[in-house]
């Protein structure tokens, strides 16, 4: 445990953050810094700090003495706020760490990567699809080019699709989880017979907390560890019901008729230009982790979903 380093995690409050930060608190750290505009504790003894991180000065303040920061700050799903917000927050952010000499670790997602059946590694190029992976691309570009810089080590954590507990907020979710919860058929998006990769959410975090603390894998790029399993949606709810004890039973909802949603719902339309990728197999591969990291255990999809039922269940 790095008793004397201050670590920070700047966009507390989403499950990766809360997650992260009850991570970093058990194995690494006893002093831990949350920033958000409104922070609110995770662990009993964390030290709040309120900043905006479109101001500059504010992020600045924020980062002082910090020896590791972790940028893990989310938007809602509006694609004319992520360009007019997300890369002033992330390059707010870098030249922060930059003028306090801290670490940075950067968690990243996959709407850069091309939507398509390729096995995904770290090497992937970036082909977006859409404006979001426009957006995304440009700012892994931005943390990709601080890494060349070479003034602060910078890493990059990136994950695939998440489902897990909380307010995990995904399509795998929303569609299948939550709708199994509240006693409703679940929904697949596009068709059941593509395999997906998604991560639980706690093992997200419990990565970037383990890649933050050790100095030799700063400089790169890692995949987030993943069960490689990788079912189909179809083998997904399947195990999902039995889990829930419900009956197997689901109804796929075509891109059509998404796209005619969209024509009433702005939710919808926002994530539309995600749908490509679930009409291909979603592979994402996390070995280069699990070498670095032969001890790091992946839970398992029976595992996670059973989790899951436990916390739904719990008084």
């Amino acid at each position: 445990m790095d008793a004397n380093g201050l670590q920070t995690v700047l966009g507390a409050n989403g499950q990766i953050a809360t997650e992260l930060a009850r991570a970093l608190r058990r194995r690494h750290t006893d002093r831990l810094r949350l920033v958000s505009r409104n922070p609110r504790p995770v662990n009993g003894d964390d030290h709040l700090v309120s900043a905006n991180l479109l101001d500059a000065r504010q992020t600045l303040e924020a980062v002082q003495g910090s020896s590791i920061v972790y940028f893990t700050a989310g938007l809602p799903p509006d694609t004319a706020l992520w360009e007019a917000q997300f890369p002033t927050m992330l390059k707010n952010a870098l030249d922060a760490c930059r003028a306090a000499g801290a670490r940075f670790a950067y968690f990243d997602n996959t709407y850069m990567y091309p939507q398509d059946s390729r096995l995904q590694t770290e090497a992937t190029p970036f082909a977006p699809v859409g404006r979001k992976g426009k957006v995304r691309a440009a700012m892994a570009t931005m943390v990709l080019e601080e890494m060349a810089r070479g003034e602060i080590p910078v890493l990059i954590g990136r994950a695939p699709e998440f489902y897990g507990p909380g307010k995990t907020q995904s399509f795998t979710n929303a569609l299948v989880i939550e709708k199994l919860q509240a006693g409703e058929k679940p929904r697949v998006p596009v068709r059941d017979d593509t395999r997906r990769t998604l991560i639980w959410t706690p093992d997200a975090s419990r990565a970037l907390a383990a890649l933050g603390n050790a100095p030799d894998a700063f400089g790169q790029t890692w995949h987030l560890p993943c069960c490689d399993d990788r079912p189909t949606y179809r083998e997904f709810v399947a195990m999902a019901c039995e889990v829930f004890g419900r009956e197997a039973s689901y109804a796929v909802i075509g891109k059509w008729t998404l796209a005619a949603a969209g024509l009433f719902s702005k939710q919808v339309r926002e994530i539309r230009e995600l749908l490509p990728r679930y009409g291909q197999d979603n592979l994402f591969d996390s070995v280069k982790f699990k070498r670095r990291f032969p001890g790091f255990e992946v839970t398992t999809y029976r595992q996670g979903l059973d989790l899951i039922r436990q916390e739904g269940a719990a008084p």
